[in-house]
Parts: structure tokens; C-alpha cells; sequence
């Protein structure tokens, strides 16, 4: 079920939360993850007097996983940027419309609605180290203090870094190519935050359930020279670093 109302007094759409299996505090789990996404546009330098980063956020994702690391609830919010602005790259490697996000909560209030939708003990973990980092950037830059998020952001887990480990290699593996390594079948549309969260929760189940990381059979093919390699990487690279 998806909850997307509009906050009349605001005049911005809310988060969308769904539900899988179990209402959230159903579970009995001490631990509970939650894996998320972020989508993230570039702001212009003109702006950076005010917001020295070079990328904001746009749309966070978040899928939480119960005892057996199955998905049991997800959330969805865009975020309306004040200092940053969608160009035709990010729309074409999104799909995110300006329009879009016009009337989308602000990064703080997002915020405050993804940690009132998440259980107090859930550990935070995504698809490398770029999304803790630039929640952190972006909450310090625009003056917001919030000692839950920076708990999470303390102790949160990097998948890509446990993946490397269990293929005993210190290679940084793209999220697609991983899915195909480890053979899950997953949901196309990469780039949208909820998309590649439930992508990376399916893999990070495999990685957290299995006592011996399997792969798939096409590698042993020498299928994984073949794999493609995600240029995205580059554009984060270097992208929370003040001019």
C-alpha cells in the first residue's frame, strides 16, 4: 500500500511508504537494516557561495529488511533542491523533471520523515560509501544537527566493501554488475533511489544470509571481464569536495 498525500498547509507532496509482509514494529528483530539510495543533481557554481557542495540530494530510497533480510516495508521522497538544479544529464540518467520535484519536500524535512518512518534500531547501509557521505555533507552545509542521523551515518555498513571482500577483490564493483555476479534477478531502472535500494537489499541479503558466497555460473565462463562498467562513479567522484 502507498501513502502519498499532500500536506495541505505546506503545499508539498509527502513521502510514499510501502508495506510488505508486516506493519513496521511487528518485527522482532534486535537489528534491523535498512538499505538506501540517493539520487543527487549538480549545483551550479553561482550558488556555492551559500552551499559550498557540489551536489544535492533529489530523491531518497529505502527499503528495510526484517530477521531473515527479507523487504517488509520502502520509502520514497523526492526532495525539492535549493541551491542545485536539474540539467538534461541527470534528468536523461534519472528521469527526475525539475516539475518534479517543485513541490517536494525540502532535504531537512525528508529527512525527518525518513527517520520518523524508520525503527529506532535500524542500521543504515547502501551501495558504497557516497550516499553516508554526502547525507553528512549536506546536513552540515545547510546548518541541520540531528544526533539520530548521525548515529546512523557512524555505524553505517558499506555493501560494495562487503562484496569486495567475499569476491576477494579490491576491485569498486558497480551495483549492476554485482546483481549479475551474483545472479539475482532484479528490477530494472537504474538510477531511481527506490529502484536501487530494493536492488541492493536483494544483494545484500545473498551476502549477509550465505555462509559461502555463491556467483553465477557465467563466470565461469569468463563472463565477468565482459561486465559493464558504470560511469556514474565518476561523476560522484570528487563531487563533495568544495571548490
Amino acid at each position: 500500500m502507498c501513502y502519498h498525500t499532500v500536506n495541505k498547509k505546506m503545499k508539498r507532496t509527502e513521502p510514499c511508504v510501502f508495506y510488505k509482509k508486516e506493519r513496521m514494529g511487528e518485527s522482532r528483530r534486535m537489528d534491523q537494516y535498512v538499505v538506501i539510495d540517493l539520487e543527487m543533481c549538480k549545483v551550479p557554481k553561482r550558488n556555492r557561495s551559500s552551499y559550498r557542495r557540489k551536489n544535492e540530494i533529489i530523491e531518497i530510497g529505502a527499503s528495510l529488511l526484517d530477521d531473515d533480510f527479507q523487504i517488509i516495508s520502502e520509502f520514497k521522497s523526492f526532495v525539492c533542491p535549493k541551491y542545485g538544479e536539474i540539467d538534461t544529464y541527470i534528468e536523461n540518467l534519472t528521469g527526475i523533471k525539475t516539475s518534479v520535484v517543485a513541490d517536494a519536500p525540502f532535504f531537512e524535512d525528508a529527512v525527518a520523515a525518513f527517520l520518523e518512518w524508520l525503527p529506532e534500531n535500524a542500521v543504515m547501509t547502501a551501495w558504497s560509501d557516497n550516499d553516508a557521505h554526502q547525507l553528512k555533507v549536506e546536513a552540515a552545509a545547510k546548518g541541520i544537527s540531528n544526533e539520530r542521523l548521525d548515529r546512523l551515518i557512524e555505524e553505517y555498513v558499506d555493501c560494495q566493501a562487503i562484496f569486495s571482500e567475499k569476491m576477494e577483490n579490491v576491485r569498486a564493483y558497480s551495483l549492476s554488475d554485482a546483481l549479475n555476479i551474483a545472479g539475482i534477478d532484479y528490477s530494472d531502472g537504474a538510477h531511481d533511489a527506490l529502484v536501487d535500494a530494493h536492488n541492493t537489499a536483494l544483494l545484500f541479503k545473498k551476502l549477509m544470509s550465505e555462509e559461502t558466497f555463491t556467483v553465477s555460473p557465467y563466470l565461469s565462463q569468463g563472463g565477468e571481464d565482459r561486465l559493464s562498467y558504470c560511469p556514474f562513479a565518476d561523476f560522484l567522484s570528487g563531487a563533495n569536495t568544495a571548490p
